[in-house]
């Protein structure tokens, strides 16, 4: 008999994986830590400080920061 979990796990990841790609494609204006850090050609821990000290908020943080292009915007023009 199979595990309930054993079947519901593969589930999860497929949706979580299928969930990140939705969200990206379909808002091109939500970046990730990597996009911005290519977007501003700043490090990437100079972006997680500025998460930590509340001067650039993401978006959505379940698992992974989403940020929106016009936050990023604003916090580097200061």
């Amino acid at each position: 008999m199979t595990h309930i979990s054993e079947v519901l796990f593969p589930i999860i990841e497929r949706l979580n994986r299928i969930e990140s790609l939705i969200t990206k494609s379909d808002n091109p204006n939500l970046m990730t830590i990597k996009d911005v850090v290519s977007y501003s050609r700043l490090s990437e821990p100079t972006i997680r400080r500025a998460v930590m000290r509340s001067t650039l908020k993401p978006f959505k943080d379940d698992g992974k920061k989403l940020f929106r292009k016009v936050d990023v915007d604003n916090w580097l023009q200061g």
